[in-house]
């Protein structure tokens, strides 16, 4: 057979074969996670962002790619983070806590953005309005202020004899801080309580802190939503048995953890929503049509054999208002 011929031959018979088979796969959707924590601390929310992914036909090392940047509480390691998911060319970054979001949105004008955030998002300048977005960014609001007036009065219920309560707050996230410090005392005020005010940003402040609340015989303390004490609930936990003070956080992991009582909104629920919303970006969706979603369920969780162990009787009306008790 001639060279010319063969060719001809080869040709046709190529130009036959299915257009499947000579097609190249599309690459894997890349998305990418921006945290202020750790893999350890952000357990919760990566199993809840799966599940959303999962729900919205997108499963990880399957069909999807996930590309992790984790601070772990370094936060002027953000931008740098942030900037490295951009140049990776991610489809889509979730953003867990208003300094990963600020530093991802000053990354990328372009890029879709999925946030997690305590503050309003409105008046912290991520969207132009909870309905309509209008930009590159949309997510979910936690509401942290209006969780910290409501956790002040379940525990003020539960240990109705503590005249001085403390408030933890970590200096590093200040704008949820202020959220909910303003919050909280205005509900001090209003159901006659004082408030002492303890920061943390370190494992050794929190320890320092717990010894400021037994040196001043402060009846009980609240915990700030925030993602460092979020991943510190034994270390809490730990404290708070040895010191014998009641502390209410916002994380039900907490409670498991040996806590006495939490009162938030659930993280695997929260990060399952944005999940979603990222499955659906994934699909073609424009974040400024996706309103910022608000929580609708807030779960009440209480450690029955941690009161005991503290000396309080539960008030009937709050295990009937609890979503789970733990004995």
């Amino acid at each position: 057979m001639r060279r010319r011929e063969f060719i001809t031959l080869f040709g046709g018979a190529a130009a036959a074969w299915p257009l499947s088979a000579r097609a190249q796969q599309p690459a894997m959707p890349v998305i990418g996670f921006l945290s202020s924590g750790w893999r350890e601390s952000d357990a919760p929310r990566l199993t809840g962002l799966r599940r959303g992914l999962n729900d919205t036909g997108y499963v990880e090392g399957q069909n999807l790619v996930v590309e992790y940047r984790w601070a772990e509480n370094e936060l002027d390691r953000l931008p740098t983070l942030a900037a490295s998911l951009v140049q990776t060319r991610v489809a889509l970054i979730v953003t867990p806590g208003l300094p990963t979001t600020r530093a991802a949105k000053a990354a990328t004008t372009s890029i879709p953005i999925l946030f997690a955030v305590g503050t309003d998002p409105v008046q912290t300048g991520l969207v132009a309005s909870l309905n309509l977005p209008g930009g590159n960014l949309t997510g979910f609001n936690q509401l942290n202020g209006e969780l910290g007036a409501k956790a002040l009065a379940l525990l003020h219920e539960l240990v109705p004899s503590a005249r001085m309560i403390g408030l933890l707050e970590n200096p590093l996230n200040p704008l949820v801080e202020e959220a909910i410090r303003t919050d909280v005392l205005a509900a001090a005020l209003a159901i006659g309580v004082q408030i002492q005010e303890l920061h943390a940003s370190t494992d050794r402040e929190i320890d320092t802190a717990f010894e400021s609340l037994a040196q001043a015989r402060t009846g009980a303390l609240l915990i700030g939503n925030d993602f460092f004490f979020n991943s510190r609930v034994e270390q809490i936990s730990a404290l708070a048995a040895r010191h014998a003070i009641p502390v209410i956080h916002t994380s039900s992991e907490f409670v498991a953890a040996g806590g006495l009582i939490s009162y938030g909104i659930s993280l695997v629920e929260t990060y399952r929503t944005v999940g979603v919303y990222a499955g659906r970006v994934l699909k073609g969706e424009k974040p400024a049509n996706l309103p910022v979603i608000q929580p609708t369920k807030f779960e009440l969780v209480i450690n029955r054999r941690t009161a005991k162990a503290l000396g309080l009787d539960i008030p009937d009306k709050l295990l009937a208002l609890a979503d789970e008790v733990i004995d």
